[in-house]
């Protein structure tokens, strides 16, 4: 257990450090280009769900907010049975990944508006304001920044119905726990897959 332990550790320090930095120095909508006009840093705040997703008001909030610490739990609870298990890495790691980004956003929900005043367009946010923060528990705003526009053009005139428009590729902006929780997902799909065709391999060795 101790190296997916490292690994959930580490990812939530890279995430936690990213987003107060960012919440410590960044307006609302600011941006830092990294590598030419496709990698940037943009500041944006969501309500809690991956990529800038948001769920109803503040009943939805909190109860997305309950979801997801129901569903780290029981993640949590899985990864240690399948480390007893002695279950491949591959899969480990993989709800390790996933574990770490909720947990990364779950903690920008529960404790960001206690700890924090609002960003605003004009105003960065302060740590541990005077007047207090800009919310209560459990209805802090998720902070994204990562936003890589691989493709930001005007689509040709000649195109039917769309010609002329504005078209972007890849407009979503994250952060280091949605990365987790996607590379996360994705390689339980490898897994999944490798074991299928494991099996199948199996299953070929004994017909022959």
């Amino acid at each position: 257990m101790k190296k997916p332990i490292i690994l959930i550790f580490l990812i939530l320090l890279i995430d936690q450090i990213l987003k107060v930095w960012i919440k410590l120095n960044f307006t609302l909508g600011e941006e830092a280009f990294l590598i030419g006009d496709w990698c940037r840093l943009h500041f944006i705040e969501n309500e809690g769900m991956a990529f800038g997703m948001s769920f109803g008001e503040e009943v939805g909030k909190l109860i997305l907010t309950l979801f997801r610490l129901i569903a780290a739990f029981l993640i949590f609870i899985y990864l240690r049975k399948l480390v007893i298990k002695g279950e491949k890495k591959l899969i480990i790691y993989s709800f390790a990944l996933i574990f770490a980004g909720a947990v990364g956003n779950i903690i920008d929900s529960l404790f960001y508006g206690l700890i924090f005043s609002e960003s605003t367009f004009f105003t960065t946010a302060q740590f541990l304001p005077e007047a207090g923060g800009y919310a209560s528990l459990c209805m802090g705003k998720v902070v994204d920044m990562f936003y890589f526009p691989l493709i930001d053009t005007t689509l040709p005139q000649w195109l039917p119905f769309v010609g002329g428009n504005h078209f972007e590729f890849f407009n979503a902006i994250f952060n280091v726990a949605d990365i987790a929780i996607t590379v996360g997902v994705g390689l339980l799909i490898v897994s999944a897959f490798m074991v299928k065709k494991d099996k199948e391999v199996v299953i070929e060795d004994s017909n022959n």
